[in-house]
């Protein structure tokens, strides 16, 4: 290897014109973002979800807009054998992929007393093995045909940052974006180029329908604060867009928004600072579960009051 390889690798991927692309969770949010994007560069896609009516949903739109979707099946990334076979019959009907997008995730937050085992698990179920199950059975293909081609990886601001009772879904994105960093040293003699995708809040509908360990959701301060997380999370349009240049580009960090990108370089320049943010917001969110565990207690005193009131009536 020259020199001059050591210093530069020239983009895989400049266009996605006739591409095979596989992206995982393609049935909404990021995912299906990407795909419909991808779609409109000229891609050919091979699309998974785990809800096989999103994803429907997702290959109608694609082929609506007159975009190209090769080959799509339903099913669990962090099911290995599953994968296996999926892969297996896209090799067998579409071919070696140009480019593998692992985007598919699940997000649980929580203090360590009040995540459940089933919980840690599934985060690393789903957002490491599932993507590291891709890796395995698809990017070996692209090595062996010696064409070179692009991986992308879907971390999160929680792959870089402390953030508060994430240390569950941090387990799993501190991990992709440890598998990343190797990869993309490793692929880069097969002209492989790897990206590692870091979003901040991003809209979609996981932002709803996280669970939060021990988190009254209903209460009106906790409900307030996700309101919050909506004004300024970016859409996953614009993830998409980041995503698709960074693939151009072949850029391996790639921020959705410029919040991460610069929390990101204090945690590493000023790390007194960035500790001392770190544990403010620790103690605003564990107000925030003092305040939630008040209104559970609230909840169920009431319950109770009304169970023994119904009582009384009947034996009256």
């Amino acid at each position: 290897m020259s020199v001059k390889d050591l210093l530069v690798m020239k983009p895989p991927v400049k266009d996605l014109r006739g591409k095979r692309v596989l992206i995982t969770g393609a049935g909404s949010g990021i995912g299906k973002a990407t795909a419909l994007a991808s779609a409109r560069a000229g891609a050919a896609l091979v699309l998974t979800d785990i809800n096989s009516q999103n994803l429907d949903e997702t290959v109608a739109e694609v082929r609506r807009d007159d975009g190209k979707v090769v080959f799509h099946r339903a099913g669990d990334v962090s099911d290995y054998e599953w994968v296996k076979r999926f892969a297996q019959q896209v090799d067998a009907e579409v071919g070696v992929m140009d480019v593998v997008m692992n985007i598919a995730g699940v997000s649980v937050w929580g203090t360590v007393e009040n995540l459940e085992h089933r919980q840690w698990k599934k985060m690393v179920d789903v957002n490491l093995m599932g993507p590291i199950h891709i890796i395995e059975c698809f990017v070996p293909q692209i090595v062996r045909r010696g064409r070179g081609g692009h991986l992308v990886n879907v971390s999160s601001a929680a792959g870089l940052l402390a953030l508060p009772w994430h240390a569950a879904y941090s387990a799993s994105k501190f991990g992709i974006r440890g598998v990343s960093e190797v990869l993309r040293m490793d692929l880069r003699r097969h002209k492989i180029g790897v990206s590692l995708v870091c979003p901040g809040g991003v809209d979609t509908p996981l932002v709803d329908t996280v669970d939060i360990a021990g988190i009254d959701r209903d209460n009106p301060v906790i409900a307030r604060q996700v309101g919050r997380f909506h004004k300024v999370a970016v859409t996953p349009e614009k993830a998409a867009d980041a995503i698709l240049k960074g693939v151009r580009k072949n850029h391996f960090m790639v921020y959705t928004s410029l919040d991460i990108r610069f929390g990101y370089w204090v945690s590493r320049k000023f790390a007194l600072p960035y500790e001392i943010v770190m544990r403010i917001a620790n103690n605003q969110f564990d107000h925030l579960a003092r305040v939630s565990a008040r209104s559970l207690e609230a909840s169920a005193a009431a319950s109770d009051s009304s169970a023994s009131s119904s009582t009384s009536r009947q034996k009256g």
